[in-house]
């Protein structure tokens, strides 16, 4: 599906939703939690945070050989 017809749909949606005041409720909520999730830098994949994990080991110079390793290094900053 094009970007050009996901937007025709979302429009078409919308014009259903604009006659009942629940749903267009209940749209704005799911939207400012869609923002929200885009906004927050914390939300990353699996390989996302073991890649920022790995930058992090070369610029301290510092490297883990198990998870309670690093759990205690943690614990002790």
């Amino acid at each position: 599906m094009t970007a050009i017809q996901m937007n025709a749909e979302i429009l078409r949606n919308m014009s259903i939703i604009a006659e009942d005041e629940n749903l267009m409720k209940r749209a704005a909520k799911y939207l400012r939690k869609l923002v929200a999730e885009k906004e927050d830098a914390t939300l990353m994949t699996k390989d996302e945070f073991f890649a920022k994990i790995e930058r992090a080991e070369k610029q301290s110079g510092k490297s883990f050989a198990s998870v309670d390793e690093l759990d205690k290094y943690i614990r002790s900053l």
